[in-house]
Formats: C-alpha cells, structure tokens, sequence
C-alpha cells in the first residue's frame, strides 16, 4: 500500500462533500420550461404510502371475459413487473380469484400536486400486446376503432428482450428508439418475413394493441435476430415501450372497475418529526464523538455524513449500476440503523487507538494497528446486516429481482412469491447503508486519520485519546 500523503485528507473531504451535496440537492438543468434532471435529489425520491398516500385501484376483465387462475396470477405478475419498472417496490398486488379481481396500491409520484389516478393507473392496465405485420391493412368499425388485420410476422413472445437507445438521424440530430433483441424463433420467423419483402413496397408494420406505431420498409433481409423500432420517441416514451414489451402482455383486457386516493398512515407530519428527531440525535452523537475522541471523532462524523449520503444516494437511483427504492418508514429506520453499525464501526476503531497509544507505539503504528485488529471486529458486526438484509430483499422483494431470483428458488420457492415492499425498502436501505459504513466509516475515514497524523500540529498524541509522551 502507497504511503498516504498528507493531501489525502483534503482530496477525501472534498470529494465526500461532493458526493452529499449532489445526493441531497441532485443535479438539473432548467432550459426555458423544460426541467431536464442528471442526478436526482432528495426532491424526487419516491416515498412510499406510508408516508405519501398514494391511489387503490381495482382492475377486472373487460366485458364478460371470464379469467382463470393462470391467466390472474399472470396478469398479477405483469402487473408487478410494471411497477418495478417504473421504480415503484412499495406497492401490494393481489387477485381475487373469486371475483375475478386484481387489486393494486402504490405510492404518490413524487411531486405530484395534481394526482389523476386514472392517468396513473393506465399504463399498468393496458394490455401492451406488440405485434409485427406484413403490410398494413387494417379495418375501422363504425366507432372509429382500428383494428389491424395484415398477417401477423412476429409477436411478443418472440422478443427476448427491449431496451431503449438512440442514435444519430439523417441530419446529424439524435432519434430515440426501442432496440429489440429476437428469441431463436422469433429471429428465424423475422428472417423469412424480410427476405420475403426486401426490395418490396410492403412495408413490416409494428403495432402496439391496435396503434400502428411505425411502418419501414425493408431494405435487406434482417438474420441477425435484432430489430428497431423507431417512431416519434422521446427518452420517456421509449423507456415506457421498453418496459412495456419487457414486461410482456396481459392476457387478456383489462378495465378499471374503482379507484381512489389513500391518505397517508402516518402522514408527512411524521416524516417531518423523524427527519428532526434524526438530526437532534446526529448533532448529539457528533458532539458525543468529537469530546470522546477528538480528531478520529470529528473524522468520524465526516464519514457518517458520507455514509447517510450513499444511503441517499441509493435511494434516488444516483449510482448508475442500480436503481432506486420507494422510501418508507421501515426504510428510514434501516437508514438509521445502518448509521447505528456506522457509529460502533468508529467507536470500536477509536478505542483501538486508545489503546495502542497506552501500550506506548508510536502514532503511526498505533493507528495502522489499530485500524487493522479493529476491522475483524466491524466485520463480524456487519456481516450479520447483511445477511439479514439480503433475506428480507429477497423473501419481501419484487419476483424479478436478483434477491429473489435466487432465494425463491433454494429457500422461499414452496412458499410462493410476495411483494411487500415497506418490508423491502427497510432491508435495501440497511444493505446499502452498511455498504457505505465500510467505504466511509473505515476505509475513507482510516485514509483521512492517517493524512492527519503527517500533519506536524496533528502529532499529539492526546487528540487521538493517548497520554503525550
């Protein structure tokens, strides 16, 4: 390991300072009335209902469409996926087979003044079938409604996945479109259409339900089991027809029989009292740990703040490898337990440095020792988090994710999939918090002491709990 320069320290604080003021305060870009955000804040993280509200929705089959079990727990399941997608875990998805039901409830959107749950509520009810047709022949009934009637090439199934991009247009101007990757079959069936075509005037027309969304022509044939949609897309609507293919189709046509608001169970008053509660307490364990331990104390609340800011952080979607939660209250109590193993992770290295320095090493070696003997010990402490957190993700979590994927299939598979995300949102911020406390609270924190301690006016041995010797 490199010998840690007394620059260290500025380089970490500053870069901590960064990180919490981006996590807090987000970053965006106001040009005339668009907003356009990069980075978001505490402004746009979804809370969950117990907090916020949110909408209860019925869904039912249209008409005198009669489902059965499969096709409920399908479309239960769709249902689901759909609001992953969207970011929302706090959520409950349930059918009743009885009467053929599907009832959802989930939060607000984040700073929405004018809630319409209809509006809300219809994306998730659409039925999303995709469909490749060979021309574009169509029939309208009396009422103005379409209905595509050209030979069917390709179907949902027969995408194995979609994702949204864009590309540059003939005029050097970027176009956003849906990327599709085609299952074996479906790339042997999309062959044969285009070669079919190709040089043709018949163009592959590509339909959501009865909306025709484009029409190429086919140039060439296309073997290499990818296909594009492309259309008047911006960056939300492509995202939303991604996640829709992705998702899959419902099977069968759905119709909103209720809905309505829910008031929040305990209300932003009580986010207000415990956000408060939670400052009082850190200005308290900042005060306790600073008289108690000087310099590795005021280290030591440095690195909480980073820890409580990758927390938020994680929350709001800022990492580009993850997405984020829907807090909760479950979910702010794992944030402060999580700042709780933070505390102990400094408390058990600082009086680890007590100690070295009482057995008379020297500063340097007391402090090398020490963060060494004393991260066996934070270990252990944490690891137990962990797993305990990566239980309730996965028993708790949305059936998709990388949790349950494997739990459900060696542990919870006999007891079916469940969805309930306050329980959720406590166990990934409890992981992403102890995650933090060993980025922050020991290896950020050991970097910072030990740039300190090359400080000449840094060397006393009683700022780091010892006798001056």
């Amino acid at each position: 390991m490199k010998k840690t320069r007394k620059s260290t320290f500025f380089v970490v604080v500053i870069l901590i300072a960064l990180f919490a003021v981006t996590s807090v305060l987000g970053i965006d870009q106001i040009f005339a009335d668009k907003k356009t955000t990069y980075v978001k804040g505490v402004d746009d993280i979804r809370l969950g209902i117990d907090i916020k509200g949110g909408v209860d929705v019925t869904f039912a089959p249209a008409g005198d469409y009669d489902a059965d079990t499969a096709q409920l727990d399908s479309a239960t399941e769709i249902i689901k996926t759909r609001l992953t997608a969207l970011g929302i875990t706090d959520n409950e998805v349930y059918s009743d087979e009885k009467s053929d039901r599907i009832i959802v409830r989930f939060p607000w959107q984040v700073g929405e003044t004018d809630f319409d749950p209809q509006s809300a509520v219809k994306e998730l009810g659409e039925m999303a079938e995709l469909t490749f047709r060979k021309g574009t022949d169509s029939e309208t009934d009396e009422d103005g409604n379409v209905t595509p009637t050209a030979e069917i090439v390709l179907q949902g199934s027969d995408v194995a996945s979609a994702q949204a991009q864009y590309r540059p247009d003939e005029n050097g101007e970027y176009e956003y479109l849906v990327a599709l990757e085609l299952s074996p079959e479906g790339s042997s069936k999309f062959a044969a259409a285009t070669s079919e075509l190709a040089g043709s005037s018949t163009p592959i027309s590509i339909w959501m339900d009865n909306t025709m969304i484009s029409a190429p022509s086919v140039n060439s044939a296309i073997t290499d089991g990818n296909a594009v949609i492309t259309g008047n897309f911006d960056q939300e609507s492509s995202k939303k027809l991604a996640d829709q293919i992705n998702s899959g189709a419902l099977p069968f046509k759905m119709e909103t029989k209720s809905f309505k608001t829910i008031s929040p169970t305990m209300g932003e008053g009580s986010l207000d009292a415990i956000l408060l509660a939670a400052l009082i307490a850190f200005i308290g364990i900042a005060i306790y740990m600073i008289v108690l331990y000087k310099l590795p104390g005021c280290v030591a609340v440095v690195a909480l703040i980073g820890q409580i800011a990758g927390s938020i952080a994680a929350i709001t979607g800022w990492f580009g490898f993850m997405n984020g939660s829907t807090l909760t209250i479950p979910g702010i109590a794992g944030i402060i337990l999580a700042v709780g193993m933070g505390v102990d992770a400094n408390i058990i290295t600082g009086e680890r440095i007590k100690e070295e320095l009482r057995t008379g090493k020297s500063l340097d070696a007391a402090i090398k020792i020490a963060y060494k003997r004393a991260f066996s010990a934070i270990l252990d402490g944490n690891i137990t988090n962990v797993i305990i957190a990566v239980i309730l993700m996965g028993a708790f979590g949305v059936p998709d994710s990388f949790f349950s994927k494997i739990l459900n299939k060696t542990i919870f598979f006999a007891f079916g999939a469940t969805a309930e995300g306050v329980v959720y949102s406590f166990g990934f911020t409890l992981l992403a918090g102890v995650v933090c406390n060993f980025i922050f609270g020991v290896f950020a924190s050991r970097l910072m002491v030990t740039s300190l301690s090359k400080f000449k006016c840094f060397q006393n041995r009683k700022l780091y709990g010892g006798d001056e010797k």
